[in-house]
Order: structure tokens, then sequence, then C-alpha cells
């Protein structure tokens, strides 16, 4: 709907200043835990469930109107439907791996490993949310220097070694910095994803095509925590290399699989 709703505005700053006021939202709420030490704080989230709702029902159905333009009644995928399914495949691979080092696992980590205290993780995940909504930013001016495409894979692929490494830490101040250089990169494809998934297809596939590549984001990420926490028995970082190595896979797919496809 942004795409649409937006007009002309530049499709990449409009989801970089999107993400980045998200990810200030969600750095503030971890702030919170840092002060939290009752779990009636979990009501935060059906009370800004609440909100979102009455945002939501006042939205016009202006903000949709890609198939408007088109006197004839087109499938929601007809041009773009091999792209879009390369690229739920591929998202699919990522959110995968990303599903081994989610949040809760990485404090778990944390607080095996270092001993590390709840309010310590609130200021280590409050300054990761401050990286990734600078990080938004940045990527807005750097994919208009060197296109998406090398955006997404080139600041992506760096970001997934130092993820890896995180497992090799020695100390608790070089895992945090590890962690913190990976942040500064990971989230870069993340403005330049979207914007790509909107600009790849025509105006009347947008929302197919964002429902086709968040679902396959979606549906294979519960797993990966599974096998996650398997992987622990082998080695208490190998969900950090698990989910570098798949991740990386995915970076030199995309790259392989794209770098000829045209952006409009």
């Amino acid at each position: 709907m942004l795409p649409h709703a937006a007009g002309g505005t530049d499709t990449t700053r409009l989801f970089g200043t999107y993400n980045t006021v998200a990810t200030v939202a969600g750095s503030l709420g971890a702030l919170t835990a840092f002060f939290a030490a009752s779990r009636l704080w979990l009501l935060a989230y059906p009370i800004a469930a609440a909100f979102a709702l009455v945002a939501a029902s006042r939205l016009s159905s202006a903000v949709e109107i890609g198939r408007a333009s088109h006197t004839d009644v087109l499938p929601p995928l007809h041009r773009s439907k091999g792209i879009v399914m390369k690229l739920s495949g591929l998202f699919a691979l990522d959110s995968f791996g990303g599903g081994f080092v989610i949040q809760s696992f990485i404090a778990y980590w944390f607080a095996l490993k270092f001993g590390t205290s709840h309010q310590t993780l609130a200021i280590v995940f409050l300054a990761i949310g401050f990286i990734q909504a600078a990080s938004f930013q940045i990527a807005v001016r750097l994919s208009g220097r060197i296109g998406l495409l090398r955006t997404m894979v080139f600041t992506h692929l760096p970001s997934n070694i130092l993820l890896a490494a995180i497992a090799f830490a020695p100390t608790f101040g070089v895992a945090v910095a590890l962690l913190l250089a990976r942040y500064v990169l990971s989230q870069m494809d993340v403005p330049a994803r979207q914007a790509y998934v909107a600009l790849v297809v025509d105006p009347s596939e947008r929302t197919a095509a964002a429902g086709y590549t968040n679902t396959a984001r979606y549906v294979t990420r519960p797993f990966a925590p599974l096998l996650g926490g398997a992987a622990l028995t082998i080695a208490l970082g190998a969900p950090f290399v698990i989910a570098g190595v798949l991740k990386s896979v995915y970076d030199v797919g995309l790259y392989v699989m794209f770098r000829r496809v045209k952006v409009d």
C-alpha cells in the first residue's frame, strides 16, 4: 500500500523512513525492559495491537489503486509470477536462517555464556535498534549509488560472516562488538528488499508479490528455533554458525539469479 499511497515518492526512501520509525519505536520498547520487573509489561502487546487496529480501520480504500489502472481484470500475478516465486524461495531460506538467531536466543546465549543481566541486554538491544534505524537511512543513499540488488547483497553477506563469528567470541565485549557490527550492515537490505519487490513487478502485482514473499518468510521461520534448540546440544554457538551459512547462501543465490534482472 505504501508505494500506491505515496504517489511519486522515491520507493526506497519511503521504505527507509517506514522502517526507521518502526525500529526506533521498537528500541524504546526494548528500553522498558531495563525497568520492567513484572510480567504485566506483556500487556503492552495487546494494547499496541488495539491502537494499530484503530489506525488501520481509518485507512481509505484509496491506498489500493494498483489494479485501477487496468481496464481488464488480471490475476494477482501475471507478468512477474516466475520472479516472485524465485524471490519467495530465496526469502524463505533467508528467514529460515534468521530463525536460528531470534532475539530470545541471543539473550539466552549472552546470559548463559557471560552471565549477562537483563538490564545490560536491554541496553544492548536499545543500541541495536538505533543502529538499525540509522542503517535504513544509509541504505537509502547507498542504493541510489550502487542499486537495490547490490545494496541488499553487498551489505548482507559481510553481516552474516560477523554473525557466524559471534559463536567464537572469547569475551562479552568482543561478542557485543561483533553483534553491533553485524547489525550495522544486516538490516540495510530491509528497505532495499521491500523496494525491490515493489519495483520488480507491475504496480497491479505489488499486493500479491508482497503477500507471497512475506508468507514464504513467515512459513519457514518458526521451524528454525526448533532445530536451533537441537543444535545447542552440539555447541552453544552452533545456531550462529548455521544462521550465518544459510543466510550467506541466500545472498549468493540472490545475486546470481537476479543480477541481470532490470528494475523499473
